[in-house]
């Protein structure tokens, strides 16, 4: 299996934590949203805040990643497209337990690239 560079697309499958975060940013917008009174873009009253919206997620889902930092101790940090207008966020996936495919197997061992 080739070695993993920034910019390198993988499969990630969600533990249940990254599911249980994805969805708690998701319903946390929606209680946003139906407690406030709605502003338009550019009008007094606009806040600026991110929506998260999307299909739920479940552990087990996968979806593609890209490698977006690689250290010298052969650690990834991953973006996560997910099924919505987020991403998700994985630093160094896998520290501390088994890989959780084969597609990020290479990532886990990687021993080369700078930060």
């Amino acid at each position: 299996m080739s070695q993993p560079s920034i910019g390198r697309i993988v499969h990630y499958r969600l533990t249940d934590e990254d599911a249980d975060a994805i969805n708690r940013r998701r319903d946390d917008y929606e209680a946003f949203q139906r407690g406030r009174n709605p502003a338009r873009p550019g009008q007094l009253g606009w806040d600026g805040h991110v929506a998260h919206v999307g299909n739920r997620a479940m552990a087990g889902d996968t979806f593609p990643a890209m490698v977006v930092c690689m250290s010298g101790a052969g650690h990834v940090n991953l973006q996560v497209q997910l099924d919505g207008n987020d991403t998700h966020w994985v630093h160094r996936p896998g520290r501390g337990r088994p890989a959780r495919n084969v597609a990020l197997a290479a990532a886990y061992r990687c021993r080369s690239g700078q930060r």
